[in-house]
């Protein structure tokens, strides 16, 4: 327990499983650059990766060049494709996707630097208007999203 607590307490650990050993992050602006573009994603996406981040670690989101972490990227897709079909080979199922490209560094491990696509989606049933759930799959997926992104920058599993 008291190792623990000496880990926690130095900011190196914490109890997500996360090796941090820095003090701020900049997580810049996430600009949509997919083909189809749903008007407020860039910013919910942002800023929900930006809380997570700083909630789940002692990181403080600064706007500069001169932090310990560093993450850029865009949304390179946002798409409603087909995820299933009935017998009567019409859509019972819908799938939104959504990808987004990041780009980290990590300034005191450079080994630890990375560029990935990180990729998630959601279905809905095809009898549903995409417009009445489109908010609500938007947030489970981004959801999934910055835990990815999150668990691949921090926790080395």
């Amino acid at each position: 327990m008291l190792a623990i607590s000496l880990l926690t307490s130095c900011g190196f650990y914490s109890l997500t499983g996360a090796a941090i050993s820095g003090d701020t992050i900049n997580i810049h602006f996430i600009e949509n650059k997919a083909p189809t573009v749903a008007p407020s994603l860039s910013a919910t996406f942002t800023q929900k990766l930006r809380q997570h981040l700083t909630s789940l670690s002692s990181l403080a989101q600064v706007d500069n060049d001169k932090t310990d972490y560093d993450i850029k990227g865009s949304i390179t897709t946002y798409n409603v494709t087909v995820a299933s079909i009935t017998g009567t080979e019409t859509s019972a199922k819908n799938r939104l996707t959504i990808g987004v490209s990041i780009t980290f560094e990590d300034r005191k491990d450079k080994e630890k630097n990375f560029t990935q696509t990180f990729s998630r989606f959601a279905d809905f049933d095809a009898s549903q208007n995409f417009q009445s759930v489109e908010s609500s799959l938007i947030e489970t997926i981004t959801d999934e999203l910055k835990d990815d992104i999150f668990n691949r920058a921090f926790v080395n599993w």
